[in-house]
């Protein structure tokens, strides 16, 4: 029971912490000039991404290398599967594939980077070194290509910014937010790790599964709100910029700091399984995105199938 409670509390708090440091974010960002493109690229995508950093941060000083990767494989595997299902079972979604292209096929290099830099059955400093690389190379890409010339990209990452209402005015306004987001994220993680690690000890469950179905879901909060209000606004190509934005700060961001403050040994599953299913369903968005196909309330009713059958497979198979 206190577990459970525990695990509770740490997501209400990592939801509420990370909405705040996010209009903190951008409102401090809008208030000191940042373009609405560098806002939306940067600020929402770090902000939304912010649960799964100081968990799996968290979790990776505190040698808990399972619960570290697995909330972010398991948090990529849920974006497509769970949010984006979500998403489009309740508003069938159609998309730009010129404003989502780029950041579809850097999803899944940046999978095929994890499944290979983690082939040793480890991520060392070198991997973290290769994965922060990577992301500013993406970062620097992306911000020059936008801001050249007039492209969908553009308009979709200015969009992510313009989401954001109620946002704080003032600069005082602006510092509690950001603080008192902060505070919320560290002691939700706190919250989290403890119940889910005691849980998991006393249903017989790895950390691994935990942190790649509970953690996950609890740290993915963010991105579902800001994908569901999105989809409910008929703004499909900001509700899937989103999730692939998410996708890469989690793999290149969090994982390549998490790995860098301490080497993360990967749990075999992940190695035969997990990986497989992340980089499969990064497969099937970039599918969508390339065909320009318009994504239907079936075909998102089978993403949401294909994540409660992986769900099931985590807890009785592996």
């Amino acid at each position: 029971m206190l577990y459970g409670l525990s695990l509770l509390a740490g997501i209400a708090l990592l939801t509420l912490g990370g909405e705040s440091l996010i209009r903190g974010a951008v409102a401090g960002a809008r208030r000191v000039g940042v373009s609405p493109l560098l806002t939306g690229l940067v600020v929402v995508g770090f902000g939304t991404s912010a649960p799964e950093l100081v968990v799996s941060v968290d979790a990776a000083i505190n040698q808990q290398p399972d619960i570290a990767v697995g909330n972010i494989v398991g948090s990529n595997i849920g974006n497509i599967l769970l949010i984006l299902g979500m998403c489009a079972v309740i508003c069938p979604m159609v998309v730009q594939p010129l404003a989502l292209r780029r950041d579809g096929l850097v999803v899944v290099l940046a999978s095929l980077l994890f499944i290979g830099l983690s082939f040793g059955g480890a991520l060392g400093r070198i991997d973290a070194g290769i994965f922060l690389a990577g992301l500013v190379g993406y970062l620097v890409w992306a911000y020059i290509s936008e801001s050249r010339q007039h492209v969908p990209a553009a308009e979709m990452h200015a969009s992510e910014a313009e989401e954001m209402t109620k946002l704080p005015t003032t600069g005082w306004m602006i510092a509690i937010a950001l603080v008192v987001g902060l505070g919320m994220l560290i002691g939700g993680s706190q919250l989290l790790l403890f119940g889910a690690i005691g849980l998991a000890q006393a249903m017989g469950i790895s950390e691994a599964v935990i942190g790649l179905t509970i953690v996950a879901v609890g740290t993915s909060l963010p991105e579902m709100a800001v994908s569901v209000i999105a989809a409910l606004r008929r703004h499909a190509d900001v509700a899937v910029g989103n999730i692939l934005g998410s996708n890469i700060f989690n793999l290149l961001g969090i994982l390549g700091i998490s790995a860098f403050l301490q080497p993360l040994p990967l749990a075999s599953r992940v190695a035969l399984f997990d990986q497989w299913v992340m980089l499969g369903a990064a497969g099937i968005l970039v599918l969508f995105l390339y065909t320009g196909m318009r994504l239907s309330r079936w075909e998102g009713a089978a993403l949401l199938a294909g994540y409660a059958a992986y769900i099931a497979l985590s807890f009785t198979i592996f």
